[in-house]
């Protein structure tokens, strides 16, 4: 298992945890493939009965690590390739993958929730932030989209021109304000804590019942996750090979204010 995730477990509950609190948490390759194993070691565990996930220092997660993913070109082919468009890639399963797990996940999230720290938690079933997080759905500042899988729970919490407005703005958010667009399930001053006892309620019933309602109201609420994910990935290549993502980094990085090219037709 990786460094950059911590696995320990309470009982049938499963304590993950980011463990990269010198960098804010933020997400390089040995994380996401931290997690990914984390969380396919979790689906192989039959008597697990629930999941909390935080994160170690500061922050919960700041985001990706950009200087350290794209130090490799390769490393965003490693991020997007997938054999099926509909399936997650690497950069979705982190998201995404917590979904399909068929026990509660709880995310306890402090400091910055930031890009593709907000897409992970996205993917929990209950977030719980304290009162002086911060949120975003930052990729827009980087001229991308957030195609993590985040997507697949927006639908759920947010009305779609909320979820359109934050992903266009790269908007800051508070904890409040956050519970507020339903980003959150609750503001709490101790996020782990509440997160536990929140578990342990559940743990109170059948697996089995829990898992199902898990399923079964994933499914009512949507049927086309395939598609969304797919589309995540392919529009974020179109991004990619156009030139004005590059113009947004160099402006956000202030190395130049040169003006964006006409859009392309989508």
């Amino acid at each position: 298992m990786s460094q950059r995730v911590n696995l320990t477990f309470e009982n049938d509950i499963a304590l993950v945890e980011l463990n990269r609190p010198d960098k804010r948490n933020a997400l390089d390759m040995d994380m996401f493939y931290g997690l990914r194993d984390t969380i396919k070691a979790l689906k192989k565990k039959r008597s697990l009965r629930g999941v909390l996930l935080s994160g170690q220092g500061e922050d919960f997660c700041s985001g990706l690590d950009i200087k350290s993913v794209l130090s490799n070109s390769r490393n965003g082919l490693r991020l997007l390739w997938k054999w099926l468009p509909g399936q997650p890639n690497l950069a979705q399963f982190v998201s995404a993958g917590f979904r399909q797990l068929p026990v509660p996940v709880v995310s306890a999230l402090h400091g910055r929730c930031w890009g593709g720290g907000l897409q992970i938690a996205l993917g929990t079933d209950f977030r719980i932030a304290t009162p002086e997080a911060s949120l975003s759905i930052m990729e827009g500042k980087w001229g991308l989209i957030p195609d993590m899988g985040g997507t697949l729970a927006l639908r759920e919490c947010m009305s779609a021109d909320q979820a359109m407005y934050l992903a266009m703005t790269a908007k800051e958010l508070t904890a409040s304000e956050a519970l507020d667009l339903r980003l959150l399930t609750e503001v709490h001053e101790t996020p782990h804590e509440r997160g536990m006892e929140m578990l342990e309620e559940i743990c109170r019933r059948s697996p089995d019942s829990v898992a199902a309602v898990k399923k079964l109201y994933q499914r009512a609420w949507h049927h086309n996750d395939r598609s969304i994910l797919a589309k995540e990935t392919w529009y974020q290549l179109r991004i990619l090979t156009g030139k004005n993502q590059r113009i947004a980094t160099q402006r956000e990085l202030k190395q130049n204010d040169r003006p964006y090219q006409d859009r392309k037709s989508w």
